[in-house]
């Protein structure tokens, strides 16, 4: 019996007719399999999904999905998950999470989830305060960044323009870049905080939906507050001194400069040619830096910069935790080392405001930057633009190019990197999986972070490994593995893969949950105490990680993937790594990774040959009724 976590009811938003509507969940027995967020996101996904089309047709549904955790008392309880056709590989379940206050303010609100169907023949937003649905105008919105969206939309609603959504409110919007239909567009929320992958930014902008925004004034109902008080308390110190808390916590990877980063995996520069960029990140630390903490969140890792001196002095950037986004708006395009600390950080805000995805609309970019030094294009081909390494002034312009899609020129790349390369007659220099952007370091340091990103759907964060930033304990890796240690990759990225993807599903931040030993012992503790099922398991957890990364796969092949898309990966990605890549220089995964892919399917339980999970495997994960579509009747 469920008894609290689930508000139980979805938003159903049919833009072609301009109607919205209410539905219950499914049952319990739905509930438990896939829990929330990315479980549940992809059960929907594979019900309204039809056969045959393109992301940006209509009949794509673009899927808001909280989880059951969101909005309570555990650690970072932020996470809400899209999941949708991806539009940048254009044959795989896309995904993107996003955190800051629009999950929880959409439980608050008394919405497990948005189901957004259709498309409206005007430009409009949707306005949901608790359980009063509107769709309103956007016409006059239209060429506002996402900065600007939050401003004028809460203008246009008459509350308090206060930003960041501490006042209670919620704005997710595309920028330009939804609006002009570009590969790697991105629907940004709170500032901060931004859905980043998958192209969700094209989906929403194809249905002609250009914000969200969202109060709640409720609260999330809770089973048994006095145990999940008590859990919370101890899965907070824990995180507190393990897993990824202390490395980016309150902003603490721009205090050190990002050396910690540069020191395990170099930098993403040059588009990959380079694995070191002199001067990049230096001088971070001395700028005016502010935590912008999500609802609940004790880490704190987005921030706003202010900047102290140079060039833009007086600026202030609002970026989100990691460092993944600096490299793709900046490094990659061999920005921010020009000694001016503003550079790179002013480039990722503007990518932000924007509404682009910095790996996948970075990596296009700099294709075209890595043609022009090849001698591929001049001055004339580019347009005016002089694409030299570093140039920050042809980034800038560039990227407002992109995002408006204006130009022959720029045409050529908003299909993302690996047509741009196509198209600029270097097919074999894309950093690229599936067509889309990775999560952009450069892995050639980290093998197990490589193979996640081969095996993905082309999604950033797909899975993660135990081999460069956290152990992962729960499933057998209380110490890391050596990074370019090539036994096993396929065997670790699996097991850990069960767990990442249990953590996609019941509402909290993989900040909270990342390398911290007894981690499984929380969140099923917490899950039991706030919806009543006191009796789910680690072990019952694990089974839904692979419950979930199964069904996905179901997804994926029913839209034509193959082992050949896992195994058949970016040149550019395997080729030796750079002499200044540290203890990688020269090395190469390119003989590793047919067999890491296939050790990787057979320890999921999927076929070793054709990668299709076994009939045993999807009878024991309760996925029966999709093993004709796998493998045919009979």
């Amino acid at each position: 019996m469920i008894k609290g976590g689930y508000n139980g009811k979805i938003l159903r938003i049919d833009l072609s007719e301009g109607k919205t509507s209410s539905e219950p969940l499914p049952d319990e027995t739905v509930l438990r399999k896939y829990v929330g967020n990315l479980g549940l996101g992809l059960w929907y996904l594979m019900k309204e999904l039809p056969n045959g089309i393109d992301p940006l047709e209509p009949e794509n549904p673009l899927i808001f999905m909280n989880g059951p955790l969101i909005g309570t008392r555990t650690p970072s309880p932020t996470n809400c998950t899209i999941t949708t056709l991806n539009a940048d590989t254009k044959f795989t379940a896309g995904r993107a999470h996003s955190h800051g206050w629009f999950g929880p303010y959409l439980g608050k609100a008394g919405w497990d989830g948005i189901i957004v169907t259709g498309a409206s023949d005007k430009w409009v937003y949707l306005w949901i305060d608790d359980d009063k649905v509107e769709i309103r105008d956007a016409e006059k919105f239209l060429g506002k960044d996402t900065h600007e969206m939050e401003e004028v939309v809460k203008e246009d609603l008459g509350i308090n323009k206060k930003l960041g959504a501490a006042d209670g409110a919620s704005v997710a919007s595309i920028g330009p870049a939804g609006e002009n239909l570009v590969a790697g567009a991105t629907i940004m929320n709170d500032r901060n905080h931004g859905f980043c992958h998958s192209g969700v930014g094209q989906v929403m902008g194809s249905k002609k939906l250009k914000a969200i925004a969202v109060r709640g004034t409720g609260d999330i109902k809770v089973g048994d507050p006095e145990k999940l008080r008590s859990i919370s308390k101890e899965w907070n110190k824990h995180a507190g001194k393990e897993g990824l808390y202390p490395i980016v916590g309150q902003g603490s990877h721009m205090k050190v400069d990002y050396e910690g980063v540069l020191e395990l995996v170099g930098v993403s520069a040059n588009n990959w040619l380079r694995n070191e960029l002199p001067g990049f990140g230096k001088g971070w630390k001395n700028q005016k830096i502010q935590p912008r903490p999500c609802f609940r969140c004790p880490v704190a890792c987005c921030y706003d910069i202010e900047m102290l001196e140079g060039r833009w002095k007086g600026y202030v950037a609002s970026l989100s935790g990691g460092g993944e986004n600096i490299e793709g708006a900046a490094a990659i395009m061999g920005a921010g080392a020009s000694g001016d600390p503003g550079e790179a950080l002013y480039l990722t805000d503007l990518f932000d405001r924007l509404g682009l995805e910095t790996s996948t609309v970075g990596c296009a970019m700099a294709v075209a930057f890595e043609a022009y030094e090849k001698g591929l294009l001049t001055k004339e081909d580019t347009e005016g633009l002089e694409l030299t390494w570093g140039n920050t002034d042809a980034i800038i312009e560039l990227m407002r190019r992109y995002a408006n899609k204006e130009g022959t020129f720029v045409k050529m790349l908003t299909e993302g990197p690996k047509v741009a390369a196509q198209r600029l007659g270097i097919p074999d220099a894309a950093v690229e999986v599936k067509g889309s952007g990775i999560n952009l370091h450069d892995w050639r340091r980290a093998w197990g972070e490589l193979l996640v990103q081969f095996i993905s759907s082309g999604s950033g964060w797909h899975s993660l490994a135990a081999d460069i930033w956290c152990p992962e304990a729960d499933v057998g890796y209380p110490e890391k593995v050596g990074p370019l240690d090539p036994r096993q990759k396929g065997e670790q990225v699996a097991r850990v893969t069960r767990l990442k993807f249990w953590e996609d599903c019941f509402g909290t931040c993989v900040f909270a949950t990342w390398g911290i030993p007894g981690v499984l012992k929380f969140t099923t503790g917490a899950l039991g105490a706030v919806v009543g099922w006191d009796d789910f398991s680690p072990e019952e957890a694990l089974a839904v990680g692979h419950r979930v990364v199964t069904l996905e796969r179901i997804i994926n092949m029913r839209y034509g993937l193959t082992p050949e898309d896992d195994i058949n990966v970016s040149p550019r990605m395997i080729e030796p790594a750079p002499a200044d890549a540290g203890p990688a220089a020269g090395m190469s995964p390119a003989p590793y990774i047919e067999g890491w892919v296939r050790d990787y399917y057979e320890e999921l339980g999927w076929h070793r040959r054709t990668g299709k999970p076994l009939r045993s495997t999807m009878q024991k994960l309760g996925l029966d009724e999709f093993i004709d579509l796998v493998w045919g009747r009979g």
